[in-house]
């Protein structure tokens, strides 16, 4: 009798453990989940499908304003869905949800609806391919930087250097936010290294002149730096701004796809074009995408310094 009530006092508190295990995990998944879902914001997206990348999963696309967040604008989305690509053809019109991950540095689509397939006979909306290839001459330009001085690549002969295009007031994580995150992370690294620092330098150029006023990309580079750092004199990391026809210049050198719209000049187009120049003058890479970190860069800087021409006695 009593190895019988043993028995089942045993299974009842087995029982009582099981279910407070199952109950805490279950409360830190939901706990998990609340916290995740935080995290994230959600906007609606309107647009027109310019091209595709099934194999990265990536979609250029023309979406229109997005009321208070973004104007409009053509960039590349992630999306996760598989079944979207045999739907996805250049020319046809869709809604989304753009999810906005601010911790993790990342965005996506979700939730899309082709809601107009290309019209018969429509040609496909053009996709600019770049012109800077490697080898080429960087071309010249004049821009005004952070300290209202006028720069030009003459500045950086003799060092290796990478420039990207950025606006300000680019809300995306993963585009000018982790093109600048990266940029000011490597400057910071740069900077506490004499010899690097004599060697390598980097430019952002801004295609949002409008707004991007020389001392706002100061101020703007300075929050990116944070306050101890060594790279806050800009020797390393610059900042410019030019006149929309001399920044179309140079986007267009480097195939950014950058458009101003003539009677709007805060609505623009822009993918995503970063490029390393050696010593010489001439340019040894593209990052055309947003997969590459500051260390990749750095290596790219270090493997375009080797060009550097020996000088004659």
């Amino acid at each position: 009798m009593i190895y019988c009530q043993t028995i089942l006092i045993m299974r009842i508190l087995l029982t009582v453990v099981l279910s407070a295990i199952l109950f805490a995990s279950c409360n830190s998944t939901q706990t998990q989940k609340s916290e995740d879902s935080a995290n994230l914001k959600r906007y609606d997206l309107k647009g027109t499908i310019i091209s595709v990348d099934r194999a990265n999963k990536k979609a250029k696309i023309k979406h229109e304003e997005i009321p208070g967040f973004m104007e409009e604008m053509t960039m590349d989305f992630f999306i996760k869905e598989d079944w979207v690509w045999d739907e996805l053809t250049p020319g046809a019109e869709i809604n989304a949800v753009l999810v906005i991950d601010n911790p993790n540095a990342k965005s996506w689509l979700e939730k899309i609806s082709v809601t107009s397939a290309p019209k018969p006979g429509q040609d496909p909306l053009p996709v600019k391919e770049g012109i800077g290839v490697k080898g080429k001459p960087i071309l010249d330009f004049s821009l005004t930087n952070q300290n209202g001085e006028k720069i030009s690549p003459n500045e950086f002969k003799g060092k290796a250097w990478a420039l990207t295009f950025i606006y300000s007031e680019c809300p995306l994580p993963d585009f000018c936010i982790l093109m600048s995150k990266n940029f000011s992370d490597l400057a910071n690294e740069i900077a506490n290294d004499e010899q690097m620092s004599e060697k390598y330098a980097l430019l952002s150029i801004s295609f949002d002149p409008k707004r991007d006023t020389p001392a706002k990309l100061k101020s703007y580079g300075l929050g990116y730096l944070g306050k101890d750092s060594k790279a806050t004199d800009f020797k390393v990391w610059q900042l410019a701004v030019g006149k929309d026809e001399e920044v179309k210049k140079i986007a267009d050198f480097f195939g950014l796809g950058y458009e101003v719209d003539e009677k709007d000049s805060t609505q623009f187009t822009h993918s995503l074009r970063t490029a390393v120049i050696d010593p010489n003058g001439n340019v040894h890479k593209i990052f055309t995408g947003n997969d590459w970190k500051a260390a990749d860069l750095l290596a790219a800087l270090k493997s375009a310094g080797s060009a550097l021409k020996p000088q004659k006695e």
